[in-house]
């Protein structure tokens, strides 16, 4: 599959997010993606006299995201689906991002209750899964591109059957 393929199949499955998507689909559109956004800023700067670094995104740039925010999640869900895992798997950064967040507003909640030995013992302990959920956040992303990176389950799955099987 190539490049106009790629992009062609992505727009065509604007919305799929059942199947699977074979490694050079999904990357192929992934370039695409990053073409356009590199375009809509160019066109942005030259039209609109914006900052073209990329420092802000013009109207241009905005409905390019927008457009595209759709086929682009639809094709990472069914590329975890190719590799054998819940679409929801992309989403991991985020889930931990917001657990992250619910962690530290109920800490900041029993900041100021109890006696003070103990407030200060569980503001350190606080401190410490703040610093390893940190971690796990910094990691999380990593983990998710290692996640698409990784070749079709062979044969058909769960979700599917093999993209690299299917005669089309």
């Amino acid at each position: 599959m190539g490049f106009a393929e790629a992009t062609r199949t992505c727009f065509r499955k604007y919305v799929t997010f059942s199947g699977r998507a074979a490694r050079p689909e999904f990357w192929w559109f992934v370039l695409f993606l990053s073409f356009g956004s590199l375009v809509a800023g160019a066109l942005d700067g030259l039209f609109l006299g914006r900052d073209v670094r990329g420092t802000g995104t013009g109207p241009l740039g905005a409905v390019f995201g927008l457009g595209t925010l759709a086929p682009g999640l639809a094709a990472g869900w069914r590329r975890m689906h190719d590799t054998g895992r819940s679409g929801l798997f992309l989403f991991y950064p985020l889930i931990v991002m917001i657990g992250i967040g619910s962690f530290t507003g109920i800490a900041a909640g029993f900041a100021g209750t109890g006696p003070e030995p103990m407030v200060s013992t569980l503001t350190g302990l606080a401190g410490l899964a703040l610093l390893f959920a940190m971690l796990i956040l910094m990691i999380s992303p990593l983990l998710v591109l290692w996640w698409l990176t990784r070749p079709s389950e062979p044969g058909p799955n769960q979700y599917g059957p093999n993209p690299h099987e299917v005669v089309q």
